[in-house]
C-alpha cells in the first residue's frame, strides 16, 4: 500500500481545527455572521444542486471525507488534508483508494457516522440506491468508481475500474459531502442531517436560510459562530446598500462587479475587499437538436461573432480572462496559455475578420441583412447571467441573427437546460474542482450531466479517459491542451470569458479566506469568528 502521509502544514491544520489553537481564538466566539445571497436555491441538498446558493450555506453543515485545505488559496491535490477520513492510502496500482474514518464522530440527530455512510452516499450518487436523487448534477464525475468495500464501521475503500490520480480531489470539493444512511434524499432537500460545524435550522424559500453552531462538532471549541444567517436578496443594488449600512458583514462573493467593488469601498472605506482570479466561465449552449442549429455551419457562425475581448472589458473593466475550456492561470493550473489559445480559430485578435467569415456562412445558408434569423435566448434570471446575455444578443446582430431575452427562474433553469427545454441559452459555469475529471466528464464527455447541448465527440472522450490517467503532470497538461483545441474546432460549449468579481466584508470578520480558484471550496466557516 502506499500510505499517505499529511504534510507538516496539513498536520498543524489539524492541531489547528480540532481546537488546539492560540488562545485568542477561543475568546472571539459567538455572534451571527450576516451575510446576502443573491438567489434562492431549490433545496438545501447538495448532491442534487449546481449552484453556491444550497451549496455555500450547507457546506458547515456537513464534512467530507477530505477536503482542501483552506488556509491555503488555491486548491490542488497537495493541499487535500483529512475531514472524516483520518488517513488515506492507494494500492500499488492505482485503482484501490483505502480511508480510516474518524470514531465517535456522530450525526446531527445524534446517530452514530459509520463507513455504511460513506458507501450509501456514493452509490446514492451512482444512482445505485432504491431511493434516487431527482437532479444528479455530479453522477458522471464517479464514471470510474466499481464499488465501495467496507471493513467494519471504521474503513471504506473506493474500487476504481482503473487508474485515476486526481479521484481524490473530486472527493476534497465542497460538492462531496458524506450524506446520512438513515436520512432520506426526500428530507435532505428539506431539512438536511450532518455532522458539520452548524446544524441547518431553517430555509423560507425566497427569504433567508439560517444555521446554527453545532455544539458537539467533533472538532472541540469549533465552530467560533453561534450562527450564520444567509438573507436573499435579488437587488444587488439593494443588497450593497444595505452592506454599507452594516446589515451584513459579508457579500456574496462573485457577485460584486469591478465598477460595484469600487463604489462600495468609496462608501465603506472600513471594508475590506478582494478580487480573486474568476472561476466562473460565461459560455454559449447552442441545442444541436433543434433545427436550424443541428447544422455545424451555423453554429460555427454564432462562434465566429463572439467579441471576447469586448465582454471583458464592459463587465469586468477588462480584468476578466479568455479561456478554451479549463480555467487559465492565475486562478487554474490547467488551462491553455494565452499566447496559443490566439492561435485558436475565432479566438484570434482580428474580430471583424472573423465576423466577416461569420457572415459568409450565414449567407451561404441563406441568412441576409433582409432575411435575418430570429431565435429566444434564455438565461438565468439573475445579473450575472442576465449582463451578459444583453451583450450576446447585441453581438449576434453583426450576424444576421435577432435574439429575444428569455430570463428563467433559477429554480427552474437547470431542470430546463438539463431536459434541452431551450434553442440557444447563455449559461455560467462554475469550477468545482480545478481539475480536468471533473470539468471535463460532467460538461464534454458523451452523456455528461452538465453537457446540456449534447455534444459528443467518441474521439475526444478517449482522450479525457486518456488524460484521467496519466500519472504525469506535464504529459497531463499537454493531453488538456489537445482536449481544449479540439473542444473549440467542435464548438462543443463556445466559452466566452471567465468572469471576476470582488467579495467585501466587514474588518470585525476574522480568518476568512478567499480561495482563488474556486468559490465552491473554502465557505466551512468553521473557524471565522466577529471581533465584536
Amino acid at each position: 500500500m502506499v500510505r499517505h502521509t499529511p504534510r507538516l502544514v496539513g498536520a498543524v491544520l489539524v492541531l489547528l481545527t480540532i481546537g488546539i489553537a492560540h488562545p485568542a481564538f477561543a475568546q472571539k466566539s459567538g455572534g451571527i455572521l450576516r451575510q446576502y445571497m443573491i438567489d434562492s436555491p431549490a433545496s438545501m441538498s447538495i448532491h442534487e444542486e449546481t449552484t453556491v446558493m444550497a451549496e455555500r450555506p450547507m457546506m458547515g453543515v456537513f464534512n467530507n471525507l477530505v477536503m482542501f485545505d483552506q488556509h491555503v488559496k488555491q486548491n490542488s491535490l497537495d493541499v487535500i488534508v483529512p475531514d472524516l477520513a483520518t488517513d488515506w492510502s492507494w494500492d500499488e496500482d492505482g485503482a484501490r483508494l483505502t480511508f480510516h474514518l474518524r470514531q465517535g464522530v456522530k450525526w446531527h440527530d445524534g446517530k452514530p457516522f459509520t463507513a455504511a455512510d460513506v458507501k450509501c452516499t456514493w452509490e446514492l450518487v451512482q444512482g445505485k440506491t432504491a431511493e434516487n436523487l431527482r437532479v444528479n448534477p455530479r453522477k458522471a464525475w464517479y464514471n470510474n468508481l466499481a464499488e465501495i468495500v467496507t471493513i467494519g464501521d471504521y474503513e471504506a475503500t473506493f474500487v476504481l475500474k482503473r487508474p485515476q490520480p486526481a479521484f481524490l480531489a473530486l472527493l476534497a470539493s465542497g460538492m462531496s459531502p458524506v450524506y446520512p444512511c438513515h436520512v432520506s434524499p426526500a428530507q435532505m432537500r428539506q431539512h438536511p442531517i450532518g455532522t458539520g460545524p452548524f446544524k441547518f435550522v431553517e430555509f423560507k424559500p425566497n427569504e433567508y436560510i439560517k444555521v446554527a453552531r453545532n455544539p458537539d462538532y467533533w472538532k472541540p471549541g469549533l465552530p467560533y459562530l453561534d450562527g450564520v444567517e444567509y438573507t436573499i436578496s435579488r437587488n444587488r443594488s439593494t443588497a450593497i446598500l444595505a452592506f454599507v449600512a452594516g446589515k451584513y458583514e459579508l457579500t456574496f462573493a462573485g457577485t460584486l462587479t469591478i465598477p460595484l467593488t469600487r463604489d462600495l469601498q468609496t462608501q465603506r472605506p472600513d471594508a475590506i475587499c478582494e478580487m480573486p482570479p474568476g472561476s466562473v466561465s460565461t459560455n454559449l449552449i447552442v441545442n444541436r437538436e433543434k433545427p436550424p442549429f443541428d447544422n455545424a455551419e451555423l453554429r460555427r457562425a454564432m462562434r465566429l461573432a463572439l467579441d471576447r475581448q469586448s465582454f471583458i472589458d464592459i463587465l469586468t473593466e477588462g480584468k476578466g480572462f479568455r479561456g478554451a475550456a479549463m480555467q487559465p492561470p492565475p486562478g487554474g493550473q490547467w488551462g491553455m496559455p494565452l499566447e496559443m489559445l490566439e492561435k485558436l480559430p475565432g479566438y484570434g485578435p482580428d474580430v471583424a475578420a472573423n465576423r466577416a467569415e461569420a457572415r459568409a456562412i450565414m449567407k451561404k445558408l441563406g441568412y441576409g441583412p433582409d432575411k435575418r434569423l430570429t431565435i429566444k435566448i434564455s438565461t438565468r434570471d439573475v445579473p450575472p447571467y442576465r449582463d451578459p446575455a444583453v451583450i450576446l444578443i447585441d453581438q449576434l446582430k453583426e450576424v444576421y441573427i435577432d435574439g429575444e431575452l428569455e430570463p428563467v427562474d433559477t429554480t427552474q433553469w437547470y431542470p430546463k437546460v438539463q431536459r434541452r427545454d431551450y434553442t440557444v441559452a447563455l449559461n455560467l459555469t462554475g469550477t468545482l474542482v480545478d481539475d480536468p475529471d471533473a470539468l471535463l466528464y460532467e460538461n464534454f464527455a458523451c452523456g455528461g450531466v452538465g453537457n446540456y447541448n449534447a455534444y459528443c465527440n467518441p474521439a475526444v472522450d478517449k482522450l479525457i479517459d486518456q488524460q484521467s490517467m496519466e500519472p504525469n503532470q506535464e504529459k497531463r497538461g499537454q493531453l488538456i491542451w489537445e482536449i481544449e483545441r479540439r473542444l473549440v474546432e467542435d464548438d462543443a460549449r463556445p466559452l466566452v470569458y471567465f468572469n471576476r468579481g470582488g467579495i467585501c466584508w466587514d474588518p470585525k470578520v476574522k480568518n476568512l479566506t478567499v480561495m482563488v480558484n474556486s468559490i465552491y471550496n473554502g465557505w466551512r466557516m468553521e473557524e471565522v469568528w466577529l471581533d465584536k
